[in-house]
């Protein structure tokens, strides 16, 4: 446990007002390459109107897919204003609209100039593919983006595994790199239009400098400073393990319990890739603990890691902290092994504040970390009291009414919660009920299909 850490730190809705203003102004200038640009050839006929719409949506699809990278690009500042959550849930929301754009302008742009030269729309697509520059490398980048458009749905990430659902998205960039020669170098608007160019050019040069700077140089820096290598693996339960983890300086790291980490194992089978685990206890000037159940490949074969192995993070990310609660009395909920952000949590509330802890779980051998939160709870002069609700739904519905049974205080706490989607949003509609403000409802995402 740190000692010092600030028991409340105010949070405000500037981050997201600044980031909407900077989103806004910069589509803004997006539409004015388009606007400032035309000429009355291009409203001239049907179909040259068909082909002004068509670039129109190319830019702003383009633009969408540029700021959904940097919503997830890591870069502090931004994580910190808008929190990891919120930036997720607009990267989700863009990334259709950005595909459905860009499909727009290779429909329309290919039936206008099929119209204007009278010819069949397949013949015309080859006529562009072969005539204009850079053109198959567009051809690639789109194909590309319908890929990780399609596996962005949600029944289709339910039939996949993380592994592939995370190489088909590194796909995105490539994707995005792809098109940037077509556009610049073949859009009305940037043909002769140097300081149109220019801008745009900024765009891709800072998107890829966010992905170099923010996803691989900071993490590999800092691994290398923290020297972080896993010191031991702890069999929790049935396909539940912890791995403790050991390095130097991790102070300044800046770390707080709930927060998460993309963890990258240098031994066979975990190099290649990230994958993101939530901190389980507090952490210290020398130790992490993540603790992680058995969900697939790479979440199975953790157990079998060795002492020794080194370990490259990226991270601190998210804000699901002790510092954005506003009132003294803490309602933490977990589910399952989403318990694991809310163990964490614990050890970064102090100074009087009470926290009731409820732990949902299907049968007692799930109940991970039940010891440590036994002696935290008996340690804790009173300010901690844990309601194991093991069973089914039936016997613990989670509605307001028996959450009020078992928190009188409810409405007046703060309520964190991680667990399973059927969880939170029973919890959710409960809290709301209850007149909980939606400020003081703090959720973390539980499941790769946020990432």
């Amino acid at each position: 446990m740190r000692s010092g850490a600030a028991t409340f730190r105010k949070y405000s809705s500037a981050g997201v007002d600044w980031a909407s203003w900077f989103l806004g102004i910069g589509l803004g200038l997006t539409l004015a390459l388009q606007v400032t640009t035309m000429r009355q050839s291009d409203i001239s006929s049907v179909y040259a109107v068909v082909a002004t719409v068509s670039r129109l949506a190319a830019l702003t699809g383009t633009y969408f897919a540029i700021v959904g990278i940097f919503l997830v690009a890591r870069i502090p500042w931004v994580e910190r204003g808008v929190g990891h959550d919120r930036l997720v849930t607009w990267h989700r929301k863009l990334g259709p609209w950005s595909l459905y754009l860009i499909g727009a302008h290779v429909l329309f742009i290919s039936l206008s100039f099929a119209g204007q030269d009278q010819v069949m729309l397949i013949v015309e697509l080859w006529r562009m593919l072969t005539t204009f520059d850079w053109m198959w490398f567009a051809l690639l980048g789109f194909v590309l983006m319908i890929m990780a458009g399609v596996t962005s749905y949600k029944k289709a990430r339910a039939k996949m595994s993380y592994e592939t659902w995370w190489i088909i998205h590194i796909y995105t960039y490539i994707a995005i790199a792809a098109s940037f020669m077509h556009q610049v170098l073949n859009g009305q608007m940037f043909v002769n239009h140097p300081l149109n160019r220019l801008f745009w050019t900024a765009l891709y040069v800072l998107m890829a400098a966010a992905i170099i700077v923010y996803r691989f140089g900071i993490p590999l820096v800092r691994s290398l400073r923290h020297n972080l290598v896993v010191e031991k693996v702890v069999i929790e339960g049935p396909g539940i393990v912890s791995i403790i983890m050991k390095g130097r300086k991790l102070h300044s790291l800046a770390a707080e319990g709930g927060q998460f980490f993309s963890w990258r194992f240098l031994t066979r089978g975990h190099a290649l890739m990230s994958h993101p685990y939530s901190l389980s206890a507090a952490p210290t000037e020398h130790y992490l603990r993540i603790t992680v159940k058995d969900l697939g490949d790479h979440s199975r074969s953790v157990a079998y890691l060795k002492k020794g192995t080194r370990v490259f993070v990226e991270g601190p990310y998210g804000a699901f902290t002790a510092g954005r609660a506003t009132t003294k009395h803490i309602v933490l909920v977990g589910g399952g092994v989403g318990i694991t952000p809310v163990r964490a949590l614990l050890d970064e509330f102090k100074n009087g504040v009470e926290i009731d802890l409820l732990y949902r779980a299907s049968r007692e051998e799930d109940l991970v970390l039940r010891d440590e939160l036994d002696y935290l709870a008996a340690h804790s002069s009173g300010t901690i009291r844990v309601h194991y609700l093991v069973g089914s739904r039936r016997e613990h519905p989670m509605d307001a009414k028996a959450l009020k049974k078992l928190v009188p205080r409810i409405s007046d706490s703060d309520i964190y919660i991680c667990g399973p989607g059927p969880l939170v949003e029973t919890v959710k509609e409960a809290a709301e009920d209850l007149g909980v403000p939606k400020n003081r409802f703090h959720e973390e995402a539980f499941a790769f299909h946020s990432e």
